[in-house]
């Protein structure tokens, strides 16, 4: 039982301009213009309860001219143009609800420059997290955004994407220098240099980072490198609590431990890793770590933490530095999806996340158990603690109409409660199609107008990626 969100304003292509426009493309980019109902349902894949809701057509894109002559063609006939990276996003960003032309940009794959002198790279938005720092490696650089899926930087940006590093790394947005957007009208924008700040003019860059395709569609970034760590430990440490956990994640943070990684795993999360990870940890909630630095750093930094776990009642505090171990436990976490949907084969799994301020973290997750349990639902927890964001992976029989309904009440507790703490209905995943009803709530009515009126301004035909985002006035 897929949800379908449509909005109000959306309209699909007259047929005749549709039929126009697909004749341009096909003219222009020969077989690399694909219209088989096969292809064109890959590029709206989603792993949500939303609905898929392909394009009319798929254009492969090799170079900046390609996404600028596709653009062309569809502003002429008021066509949609949806940007597809990898197709990892959550909430139904990469769905075309009005029907459109979706531009694959996996080939656009290249590493145009690498300056490792000044710790960045320009690089075309093709490009995955994980080729990007094996083309790294033997430079002694890597960039540390990890959301976990190796999804294409270009899709990254777009996403605001974030990760397990994000607690001394940062997430997207402080590690894009600038961008090249292509506009409307095939144009392209230059939102900056590389230099590592500037206060020349409006901040275009961060206007583009997280807009999801809505204003443009990027064609080349500019991001920060990091040297790779001399030492990299990882760590585990069980607790009896949820809320011992997060208090030894908040004093950490205070005391000025630099953690590079702190990660939240409930009892119920546990478990389901140790069964499809194959690991014999406690099944009580979990803190994972990693600590970055010279050797002796990276041991000061475990001693010090291990004291303030056994202050808050953690037990137990093991870290290694053998590549082999860490792998395997990080793995785990990054499986955490696919250890939930084997606990309940044939069901569905929907990931949805939100964030609070720390000091609020362990109110709303205990409170979210509390609420899984009344309702009668299974959902383990994971959560970037060091930045107070988590996320629910919520089984469901999607064919079952009355757990459905409980599944939805759920989330939107849940994104009430985030809320009402001074937290976001979304710390990562972003808004899509699927969390525009809280954006009123969250924001305001005025910053809504606020950004119809950008996308006005940068898109008045309302042809990037339409539906997404801002919901209809």
């Amino acid at each position: 039982m897929a949800t379908t969100i449509t909005s109000s304003n959306l309209k699909r292509p007259e047929p005749q301009a549709l039929k126009s426009t697909i004749e341009a493309l096909a003219a222009r980019f020969g077989n690399r213009l694909i219209t088989s109902q096969a292809v064109r349902e890959q590029h709206a894949h989603t792993t949500t309860w939303l609905a898929s809701q392909p394009p009319d057509a798929v254009v492969m894109a090799q170079e900046t001219a390609d996404i600028q002559d596709v653009v062309r063609i569809c502003a002429k006939h008021g066509v949609p143009v949806i940007a597809f990276g990898t197709g990892t996003s959550l909430e139904g960003q990469v769905n075309a609800p009005a029907g459109g032309v979706c531009i694959d940009l996996r080939d656009m794959n290249r590493i145009l420059e690498v300056h490792a002198e000044d710790l960045d790279c320009v690089i075309q938005p093709g490009v995955t997290r994980k080729a990007l720092n094996e083309h790294l490696r033997d430079q002694g650089l890597f960039f540390p955004i990890d959301p976990g899926a190796d999804a294409s930087l270009g899709g990254m940006t777009s996403t605001r994407a974030s990760g397990t590093n994000a607690v001394r790394y940062g997430t997207m947005r402080e590690n894009v220098l600038a961008l090249k957007v292509v506009r409307g009208d095939g144009e392209i924008i230059t939102t900056g240099t590389r230099a590592k700040k500037s206060a020349a003019g409006y901040d275009l860059t961060h206007l583009f980072v997280g807009a999801e395709g809505t204003l443009g569609i990027i064609c080349e970034l500019t991001i920060k490198l990091r040297g790779i760590p001399d030492t990299i430990a990882a760590a585990a440490c069980s607790f009896e609590t949820v809320r011992g956990a997060c208090q030894a994640t908040i004093l950490a943070i205070q005391t000025g431990i630099p953690v590079a990684r702190i990660e939240l795993l409930n009892a119920e999360q546990v478990k389901a890793c140790n069964s499809y990870s194959k690991l014999s940890l406690p099944e009580t909630p979990l803190l994972l770590l990693e600590f970055h630095g010279t050797a002796a750093d990276v041991a000061e930094q475990s001693k010090n933490f291990g004291e303030i776990a056994r202050e808050c009642g953690g037990g137990d505090f093991s870290w290694t530095t053998r590549p082999e171990d860490r792998t395997k436990l990080w793995q785990a976490r990054h499986d955490a999806y696919w250890s939930v949907k084997a606990l309940r084969p044939g069901a569905g799994v929907v990931a949805t996340d939100v964030c609070v301020p720390i000091s609020r973290l362990a109110d709303c997750v205990t409170e979210t158990e509390d609420d899984l349990k009344r309702l009668g639902l299974l959902s383990p927890i994971v959560g970037h603690v060091g930045d107070g964001n988590f996320h629910c992976s919520l089984v469901c029989d999607v064919d079952n109409a009355e757990e459905m309904a409980r599944g939805e009440e759920f989330m939107h507790r849940l994104v009430e409660r985030a809320q009402a703490m001074g937290g976001t209905c979304t710390g990562e995943h972003g808004i899509g199609q699927g969390k525009q009803k809280y954006l009123e709530a969250e924001l305001g009515s005025e910053a809504l107008d606020a950004m119809r009126a950008l996308k006005k301004a940068l898109d008045p035909q309302n042809i990037f990626n339409p539906g997404k985002i801002v919901p209809a006035a």
